[in-house]
């Protein structure tokens, strides 16, 4: 961090890599407006290769989603085997064009090579005005929190590596996965937000402790209220769980009070990482209904907890 510090120093950056935010945001040549910008890609989390493409598509798009903005242009990034034939890659490649075109950012280019792994995703950009744009240090103590998506993505797909997922409940998560976060988004602008994330790699420990050593408060959260894909509970007390959990407990554990009611499989979903997932948002009491109103069909209206006086810290009750 400190070696690429110095890159992110000028007057026209505005968010930058200190703040452990979403995305990285510039000030354009159009007075009041933003750019943003962020890279994100990843293996195969399930085994259809058009699922795979929409996944890696919606999860890249993500992050410009969760500060605010509006993707506007994106590049490719991937790395496929040699013995991924061309039915493979037209599908991967179909899934992403459908979820992109979706977004109605412009797909201009990107570049591929061979790999021993497969490895997809995008670099994406995007724009806001800079009185939109949602950070992590703008969360302030009596905000209401909202996940937008369900958790457990991530035994959900370690199942579907170990063959022991219900289909049905693979296609639901691979559907929340697909979808993008762009309604939640607008209802962010709507509620006037200005502390959001979305969960992905981090978890939603992870994630959350971004946003509580950035401004300095506890997220608290009721394990009760959390909404969790079907089947993702069962499978994880079969201990069917990814190994970012253990690595996430590891890294935000000292920063994270559990309380010993806590099932512990529902604990290690809330550590474990998750795909393309909901976002995470901090509104006001004042304007939760607002939220709520412009919110799309799709997205969840879960309130899951609130931001309380502390200092860096998030808690599981």
């Amino acid at each position: 961090m400190q070696q690429v510090a110095p890159l992110a120093v000028g007057d026209d950056v505005v968010v930058g890599p200190s703040g452990y935010d979403d995305v990285g945001a510039v000030r354009s040549s159009v007075p009041g407006k933003v750019t943003l910008h962020t890279v994100d890609f990843f293996p195969p989390v399930v085994d259809d290769a058009f699922a795979y493409g929409a996944i890696a598509a919606a999860n890249s798009l993500s992050d410009i989603y969760a500060s605010g903005g509006k993707p506007s242009v994106v590049l490719n990034l991937a790395g496929f085997p040699k013995d991924w034939g061309s039915d493979v890659l037209e599908q991967v490649f179909a899934g992403a064009v459908q979820v992109v075109k979706q977004s109605g950012a412009k797909w201009v280019g990107g570049h591929s090579v061979q790999s021993a792994e497969p490895l997809y995703g995008f670099a994406c950009f995007g724009e806001c005005d800079e009185s939109d744009l949602i950070t992590n240090d703008g969360a302030e103590v009596g905000d209401l929190l909202f996940l937008t998506k369900p958790l457990g993505a991530g035994s959900i797909t370690t199942g579907v590596k170990r063959d022991v997922a219900d289909q049905q409940h693979v296609d639901a998560a691979v559907a929340g996965m697909m979808r993008l976060n762009d309604t939640a988004a607008r209802a962010m602008k709507a509620a006037e937000v200005k502390a959001a994330t979305d969960i992905t790699g981090f978890g939603l420990i992870g994630h959350a402790f971004n946003i509580a050593r950035a401004s300095n408060v506890e997220l608290r959260f009721s394990a009760s209220a959390i909404p969790l894909y079907d089947g993702a509970l069962d499978l994880a007390r079969q201990g069917v769980i990814s190994g970012a959990s253990s690595r996430g407990r590891d890294i935000y554990g000292p920063n994270a009070t559990i309380n010993p009611d806590v099932p512990q499989e529902l604990a290690d979903i809330c550590f474990d990482a998750e795909t393309s997932g909901g976002l995470l948002v901090c509104v006001h009491p004042d304007n939760v209904a607002a939220f709520g109103e412009s919110l799309g069909e799709h997205d969840l209206f879960v309130e899951i907890g609130e931001v309380v006086a502390g200092s860096s810290r998030v808690s599981l009750v």
